[in-house]
């Protein structure tokens, strides 16, 4: 890609962008506000399969009813220590939202929490929604399952989702470890990325719908994705399933309706956050003398890298000298925000 085809914006610049555009698409304020937010961390930190370049998707899911614009997530069962909240089939972010600051509310109350989402969207970079679990110096853990697009081991039929897990760790004086991987070999959202652009996947990394290996990035969407780790990826990816679907009693990923079709039935898949205070086990400050016991014997080693601290750079980077983007795309998200392209 030469460098005419980019266009770097500043974070506030494209989600403002972000915004206008999911407003445009009928979303609600609250909604458009918390998913311009998300999207807009995961491009500045170097995510880009889980920034802007799913809006189009997200707008035209909005416009058709396939994502309910006018949802609003509300807590429908509580146990104090444990609730779900219902996403009401809008966009996942706005839901999310409420179950993280919920959660850390009751996990400060009980030294634990845990916050299911059902009938829920496509929820992003993981990592994003525990950013504020970290600052508020607990520990959490997200999961959620995604639209069929992996078999179980030695299934034929995609069942599974990618399935994504995160984790965040707080430390007292730095940055906290930041865990985020999906449980497919890469996200499928590189795929889609891949496919947009015209470029060959490595193989290995899915398979054609008839189960044969593809470097076609095209040929991999309408196909399965490949667990990471084989047997283990698939079984943990089973776990994730139940996980996050089966407590919220939200679809499974065989039933679930794609993320990437403007056209189908409502996803309606489910999350899972569960927040722990170091305070109620062993105590903050053992937790904490631990943890840096930990990262010291680790960093004893010249080429250990922090999970989670590359992006850290990658968003600090970001901010002083903006976020590059694909300049087609930025000329799509400004007709359908309603905008001149060239205003900014």
């Amino acid at each position: 890609m030469t460098a005419s085809e980019d266009i770097t914006l500043a974070p506030d610049t494209l989600h403002a962008l972000a915004r206008r555009a999911l407003l445009a698409a009928g979303a609600t304020a609250s909604a458009a506000e918390a998913t311009a937010k998300a999207l807009v961390y995961a491009d500045a930190r170097g995510l880009s399969s889980h920034g802007v370049a799913r809006l189009p998707m997200y707008l035209a899911q909005l416009r058709n009813g396939r994502v309910d614009a006018a949802a609003v997530p509300a807590i429908v069962r509580d146990r104090g220590a444990a609730f779900l909240v219902d996403a009401a089939d809008g966009l996942a972010f706005h839901a999310c939202a409420l179950a993280i600051a919920t959660g850390i509310e009751r996990a400060r109350t009980f030294g634990t929490a845990t916050a299911s989402v059902t009938r829920s969207h496509h929820f992003g970079a993981g990592a994003y929604h525990l950013e504020a679990v970290g600052q508020a110096g607990l520990v959490g853990l997200a999961f959620s399952n995604a639209p069929g697009s992996m078999p179980v081991w030695g299934g034929k039929r995609a069942l599974l989702g990618t399935n994504p897990i995160a984790a965040v760790f707080p430390r007292a004086q730095a940055e906290p470890l930041m865990i985020d991987l999906s449980l497919s070999q890469v996200a499928r959202g590189k795929i889609m990325l891949a496919a947009r652009d015209g470029k060959p996947i490595p193989e290995g990394w899915a398979t054609t719908a008839d189960g044969a290996p593809t470097t076609d990035a095209h040929a991999a969407l309408g196909g399965m994705m490949l667990p990471f780790g084989g047997a283990k990826g698939a079984v943990l990816a089973l776990m994730v399933e139940l996980l996050a679907a089966a407590l919220s009693g939200a679809q499974f990923g065989s039933e679930a309706g794609s993320f990437l079709t403007e056209e189908g039935p409502r996803s309606g898949v489910g999350h899972l956050f569960w927040l722990l205070d170091p305070d109620a086990l062993a105590g903050s400050r053992v937790y904490q003398e631990r943890i840096e016991t930990l990262i010291k014997l680790m960093l004893a080693d010249d080429d250990v890298r922090l999970p989670g601290y590359r992006r850290h750079e990658i968003a600090a980077a970001s901010e002083r000298s903006g976020i590059v983007l694909n300049r087609k795309l930025f000329e799509q998200l400004s007709a359908l925000a309603n905008d001149n392209a060239d205003a900014l």
